[in-house]
């Protein structure tokens, strides 16, 4: 059924005998709670803002050159096109009335309203800056495509600037690299940024040596990798460390800008670090839904804007509705992938039930299968329950678990293939880079098409950011 509403085209889903099912979100729990469903009586439509699933613990090898966008990130409806009982529609879910069960999605000026009988919000978390939100506009974080190719085009870019630059001091700003963040995240770019210099790149240019970038690590916490315990946070500090890597704990970051970053240490002591290329790989903010669902239902939301779901993961005062993966707290289960999926696997079971007229209110149980993060090539840490234990074994178990849950035989056919040529050998074949990669993010939001196109990525911060930084302009139009 289609009408009119303010000028706005307003598609309402048909009714359907059957249960509906509505599942924000294509990511881990999006698609492994469709996926579960697959043989349940139901109707599903999952609603997106992407067109794809994206395997974001390596969206860093898209950065680095290592994979391309495609191997991490293939279509929703390609996986889905078997699955006879979803439909997958792309829009930005704006609103969800949980009174009238309806949500309402928007992309490019079309607004579409969907029933459901059963809704699954897998709405994920996005970067966080912690109140300084300006920072976005000269450091990218890593939580979409889009960021890994910006990344790409600054960090390639870096070194071709500096192949031009006419100064040691202008080299040395250009050659230096500098990651906010000592989660997994900010080690696995970090690893990654040292060796694209010290292997990859250092027979490719003829004025520098990129064997001479400064790679920085900066991190607020005590340690490196905080959450895999001291033992395996400071192997991985001192396996960085022996590449080249510039660890910096106890320092936060006061300031940011085109060309460089003022840390402070807990002593008060400020620090300019002068570098073109920043990476935010630091906290996360869940989903804006977040606060909508807790308006609604009168339940708290954390300090990151996490929802606090029922132990079954439904929404207090609404069984019907459940909360999973980075959008949920609920004793304080960490925001990866292993909770987003199993989450998803356990509201699918309930809403099976419900479907068939039954109930099931069973608590949600996680269990562990344990965390891993790579240093660099033949190196990694693994924590597996009271087992922990780093290098080799540990890299290819990381390779073994990572391409066990990427989607489609070919993709993890094309992906060993990459990781042989960038581990074993020197190359990176994804280095191409093209203005549009680096420019868009920034260029949409000084146009103001974040306001039109609500769908697209928004950036915070001065929309005068693109004609800020005198002669360092250009600097910033050739990497970023």
């Amino acid at each position: 059924m289609c009408g009119r509403l303010g000028g706005v085209t307003v598609a309402t889903a048909p009714t359907s005998p059957r249960h509906r099912v509505v599942i924000i979100g294509s990511g881990f729990g999006g698609l492994f709670g469709a996926q579960a469903l697959k043989d349940a009586d139901v109707d599903i439509t999952l609603i997106s803002r992407t067109t794809h699933h994206l395997f974001q613990p390596l969206l860093y090898q898209v950065a680095t050159g290592i994979l391309s966008e495609g191997a991490i990130a293939p279509t929703t409806r390609e996986i889905l096109a078997r699955q006879k009982n979803v439909r997958a529609i792309a829009g930005e879910v704006t609103d969800i009335d949980l009174s009238a069960r309806t949500v309402t999605s928007e992309i490019l000026g079309r607004t579409t309203v969907t029933e459901y009988d059963s809704l699954l919000v897998a709405a994920g978390a996005g970067q966080s800056y912690f109140g300084n939100d300006h920072f976005a506009q000269h450091a990218p974080g890593m939580k979409s495509i889009d960021d890994a190719l910006e990344l790409r085009g600054r960090i390639f870019g870096a070194f071709e600037l500096a192949e031009l630059a006419s100064t040691p001091a202008e080299i040395e700003r250009l050659l230096t690299f500098v990651v906010v963040g000592a989660g997994p995240t900010g080690v696995e770019m970090a690893g990654q940024i040292a060796e694209l210099a010290h292997r990859t790149l250092q027979h490719d240019f003829r004025r520098i040596d990129p064997r001479k970038a400064r790679i920085v690590l900066l991190d607020g916490a005590d340690q490196v990798l905080p959450s895999f315990g001291q033992k395996l946070g400071g192997k991985a500090r001192r396996q960085l460390e022996k590449m080249g890597v510039e660890v910096r704990l106890g320092e936060m970051v006061v300031d940011l800008d085109a060309t460089g970053l003022t840390t402070k240490d807990r002593d008060g002591n400020e620090t300019r670090i002068e570098a073109l290329t920043k990476v935010w790989a630091a906290g996360v903010q869940a989903s804006p839904l977040g606060r909508m669902l807790a308006e609604q239902s009168g339940a708290k939301t954390d300090r990151a804007g996490r929802v606090e779901v029922a132990p079954d993961l439904t929404l207090p005062g609404h069984p019907e509705v459940y909360v999973v993966g980075d959008l949920m707290a609920l004793d304080k289960l960490p925001g990866v992938a292993q909770v987003a999926i199993q989450g998803a696997q356990h509201a699918a079971k309930a809403i099976e039930a419900r479907a068939a007229g039954g109930a099931r209110s069973e608590p949600f149980s996680y269990f562990d299968k344990g965390s891993m993060a790579t240093i660099s090539r033949f190196s990694a840490v693994a924590s597996i329950g009271k087992v922990r234990f780093s290098g080799l074994v540990a890299w290819l178990l990381w390779l073994g678990v990572h391409l066990l849950y990427l989607i489609g035989f070919k993709t993890r056919v094309t992906t060993l293939l990459h990781w042989a040529i960038s581990f074993v050998g020197r190359g990176r074949t994804e280095r191409v880079v093209t203005e549009q990669q680096v420019f868009a993010r920034n260029l949409i939001h000084r146009l103001g098409r974040a306001e039109a196109y609500p769908s697209l990525p928004r950036v915070p911060g001065d929309r005068g950011e693109l004609e800020e930084g005198g002669d360092d302009r250009g600097q910033e139009r050739a990497a970023g």
